[in-house]
């Protein structure tokens, strides 16, 4: 029995996936296996020994303290896609409100309603041509990061809005290009979507590299009057920049999901409070998921999804499964091997992948490994963590 610990409210969905007689879904466990977490920090949580994965309903993962997990040997997994469609709509939301003006126009008339004023009918005839704004069809969008969501908003505004679509990706992966209608133009450089663009929308994790993407070098190739769109991470765009950016007139509207107090107020932001997934239908998509994930790492030792540690899927054909987590260094596998071979072992199946400093090695075994050589595999210098399924 595996004990899972809930930190946020999570759709009851997950235990389709979760099943009883296996799984103990709880949010008052003091001791467990695994956790489901969505916004709770775990920054200054006591994680515990035995503790084997975190799954993110979600993408982001900086609630999670992932090199401590990583040398823990805590897989950290989020889900990436399952709200890709709930920020597309959102994004495509987000353009339009730029263009027309609908915010300023819904705030006058309800200003008009609330001084009583009458004949409003009349009025509007009068008054609309002060939200007067351009239809998006025909403009160029440039997406920076082609990944689940990107993809989604690239394809609906190349064949769905009638715009000219570039985009911008060096890290595409070959799912995601399968995914990507043709009539997306390829840009070589981010100077390329900068200087041509009539609407620029960010579709990139939020890290060191990645941190203040959109700055005040980038803000003076744009073209005057353009529009950025930012539902990924506040921390991508320079907030100074971007506002002499306004000021200045080089940007027309900066629209984004992540408010704060410096931006909220200006007329040419228009935030939403953090909505990107806040539909039940991403919510659920998230949950499930996430507990897919857990399930399979679990129960299998499949690692799917993970931020922290190597893809590594092998189908389950063998009575008993080792799963190991250790430093990527020399003659490790050959460590192993070897001390499976002194068990008297004969390897079945074995798959071995390698993320950075940390790789992982999944061995199929006829029977079950003694408690001497897992003693003598948990004493390899370098490995992490052991488990036999």
């Amino acid at each position: 029995m595996f004990t899972i610990k809930k930190l946020n409210n999570i759709s009851d969905a997950i235990h389709d996936h979760l099943p009883t007689d296996t799984f103990r879904v709880t949010d008052a466990a003091e001791d467990f296996d695994a956790v489901l977490v969505r916004s709770a920090d775990m920054h200054e949580m006591t994680l515990p020994e035995n503790l084997l994965a975190i799954a993110r309903a979600g993408a982001g993962v900086n609630n999670i303290p992932i090199p401590q997990c990583t040398e823990q040997g805590i897989v950290v997994f989020n889900t990436p896609g399952a709200n890709a469609n709930a920020v597309k709509e959102l994004v495509i939301c987000g353009m339009l409100l730029a263009g027309r003006k609908v915010v300023p126009g819904i705030e006058w008339l309800e200003q008009e309603a609330n001084k009583g004023t009458t004949g409003l009918d009349k009025l509007v005839e009068k008054a609309k041509n002060q939200f007067v704004g351009p239809e998006i069809a025909g403009k160029k969008l440039g997406v920076i990061g082609l990944g689940a969501i990107g993809v989604l908003v690239a394809n609906a505004a190349s064949h769905g809005l009638g715009m000219e679509v570039i985009g911008y990706d060096p890290f595409m992966s070959v799912e995601a290009a399968w995914h990507l209608t043709r009539a997306v133009r390829h840009a070589v450089s981010l100077d390329e979507i900068f200087s041509q663009c009539d609407y620029i929308t960010l579709h990139l994790p939020l890290n060191d590299k990645t941190r203040n993407t959109v700055g005040a070098a980038e803000f003076a190739k744009m073209k005057d009057g353009a529009v950025l769109l930012n539902f990924a991470r506040g921390g991508l765009v320079d907030e100074d920049a971007m506002l002499a950016a306004l000021e200045s007139g080089r940007l027309y509207r900066y629209v984004t999901d992540f408010p704060n107090e410096k931006i909220v107020n200006h007329d040419g932001v228009i935030a939403t409070p953090h909505l990107g997934a806040s539909t039940p239908e991403s919510e659920e998509n998230c949950a499930v998921m996430a507990a897919q994930e857990l399930a399979n790492y679990l129960l299998d030792g499949n690692i799917k999804n993970s931020v922290n540690l190597p893809e590594c899927e092998l189908p389950r054909i063998s009575k008993s499964r080792v799963a190991i987590i250790n430093k990527n260094i020399t003659n490790m596998v050959g460590q192993i091997t070897a001390a499976l071979a002194a068990d008297g072992h004969n390897i079945e199946h074995m798959l071995n992948k390698s993320r950075g400093d940390y790789a992982y090695t999944l061995i199929d075994l006829e029977r079950a490994p003694s408690q001497e050589c897992l003693t003598r595999i948990r004493a390899i210098d370098g490995v992490v963590r052991v488990r036999v399924l």
